[in-house]
């Protein structure tokens, strides 16, 4: 997994947290942080969460051999 899926993968995980309490709790983190959803920081968050999201959807269509390809072997092998 490159650098830039990994970065991607962390923002999802992170856009997913914020939806998780906004659905349960109906709190939004990030424009509790960033000073509310029309802040300019706000909609930069948002839309680098987006982008991530859009840039997992490769994960979807790699096929299986590259993920086994990407992992580490162990030693002696």
């Amino acid at each position: 997994m490159s650098a830039i899926q990994r970065i991607a993968l962390v923002l999802t995980i992170i856009g997913a947290i914020n939806w998780g309490l906004i659905g349960f709790f109906g709190f939004d983190l990030v424009a509790a942080i960033f000073g509310g959803q029309n802040s300019w920081l706000s909609r930069i968050i948002y839309s680098l969460v987006g982008i991530a999201g859009l840039i997992n959807l490769g994960l979807l269509f790699k096929p299986a051999a590259e993920f086994a390809r990407d992992e580490p072997r162990p030693e002696g092998r």
